[in-house]
């Protein structure tokens, strides 16, 4: 199966929508909405990367935005909606790898797997393919306040996007336009060429966020779609001599450390159970088997980030995790910030979502002899079931 590159245009100024920032910047649900295309876009299996579009000026707040998620090139758009796509197929075909393009608009969030899915089967007999639903509400013209005449709405489609198309295909149609009447729609540019545009089945919540309250419709409908699931992790690991201590990404000074075939962080292997557990993935050594020499003394922050991913690419989100350290020594206290914004950075959540605890067992069992540490954990996640 051949990957594709997303090309996510950013570059509006989005005031209808209100609130002071351009509307791809603005929250949904605590994240900017740009974030969440990114998030809906890289969680499908054939996305192999995106390109960003933005306005000129707006690459500093484009980086906040996105918070640390990865893009194979940002580019500046231009005056019009086209000259925006145009600058990201040309980066796209610079990057030299892959044949067909998704283009999608930032104002649309969220992006079910499924509308990707048949995006990409269509591509295999047509140059370009978009999303469609049908109109279901009569339409009229209107003149000045009164109801004018009754458009017949027979074989009228709403187009959405992402729209795919073969690479070399849209990129003709983009560089060979001639002026006139600047199109809205990169699938009526293929069109004009002559080539096939396939319809595959779009999705009401992949309707443009445009005014404000179309913020409240999203809100609803996510919170109606999601499921709220709950994981729980435990690791031992024993401490001996010759070995660095790391609990929770932190390198501790301690006379003695913890022996296991990676760096043996007891703590980030608990969280890393639990997250993979709230979405019933398996455990840390289905994913990383300590039978298999790669991860010999690998940090335990890639197993984090890995389980992370997951979670998104299950169409989730991580809400917290509750983080328990049990030891005799040594002291967690001077660490726990430390370890708290080192997770915070991992999991891209805030750290007042992040809870890092410690106790001792009064002297009692192999952690209270000093034989061992234990860590236990639990996560909370959000799934959007209608985005896995």
């Amino acid at each position: 199966m051949t990957d594709m590159i997303a090309v996510i245009v950013a570059a509006g100024r989005g005031e209808r929508a209100g609130g002071g920032l351009p509307k791809q910047y603005r929250a949904l649900a605590g994240l900017p909405l740009i974030a969440h295309a990114h998030d809906s876009l890289m969680r499908h299996p054939r996305v192999a990367g995106v390109v960003l579009v933005v306005a000129e000026g707006a690459e500093e707040m484009a980086r906040a935005a996105l918070d640390g998620r990865p893009v194979l090139a940002m580019v500046p758009g231009g005056a019009t909606r086209r000259a925006s796509v145009a600058a990201g197929l040309e980066a796209v075909a610079a990057l030299g790898h892959g044949d067909r393009v998704l283009i999608h608009d930032a104002a649309r969030p969220l992006i079910p797997r499924a509308v990707i899915d048949r995006l990409a089967a269509a591509l295999d007999d047509a140059a370009g393919a978009v999303p469609v639903l049908p109109v279901a509400d009569t339409l009229a013209r209107g003149d000045q306040g009164a109801l004018g005449d009754i458009v017949p709405r027979d074989g009228l489609q709403r187009v959405q996007t992402p729209q795919a198309f073969r690479l070399d295909a849209i990129l003709a149609a983009h560089r060979g336009w001639a002026g006139g009447e600047e199109p809205t729609d990169d699938a009526q540019m293929l069109r004009a060429l002559g080539e096939p545009v396939a319809l595959v089945a779009g999705d009401p919540v992949l309707d443009k966020i445009t005014h404000p309250a179309d913020f409240d419709r999203a809100e609803t409908w996510l919170a109606a779609a999601s499921s709220w699931r709950t994981g729980m992790g435990y690791d031992v690991h024993r401490l001996g001599d010759g070995h660095q201590l790391w609990l929770g990404g932190i390198n501790i000074p301690h006379a003695q450390g913890l022996i296991g075939h990676s760096d043996a962080d007891v703590a980030l292997h608990a969280l890393t159970d639990a997250v993979l557990g709230a979405i019933g993935d398996g455990d840390i050594g289905s994913h990383f088997p300590p039978s298999d020499p790669q991860w010999r003394g690998a940090a335990s922050s890639r197993f984090l980030e890995h389980a992370a991913l997951r979670v998104a690419r299950a169409g989730g989100r991580i809400e917290h995790v509750d983080l328990t350290i049990i030891c005799e020594a040594p002291r967690i206290g001077p660490y726990r910030d430390a370890i708290r914004a080192h997770i915070a950075g991992l999991l891209r959540l805030p750290e007042g979502r992040i809870s890092v605890k410690a106790t001792t067992t009064e002297r009692l069992g192999f952690t209270g002899r000093g034989e061992g540490i234990a860590a236990q954990a639990v996560a909370t996640v959000r799934i959007i079931e209608a985005l896995a």
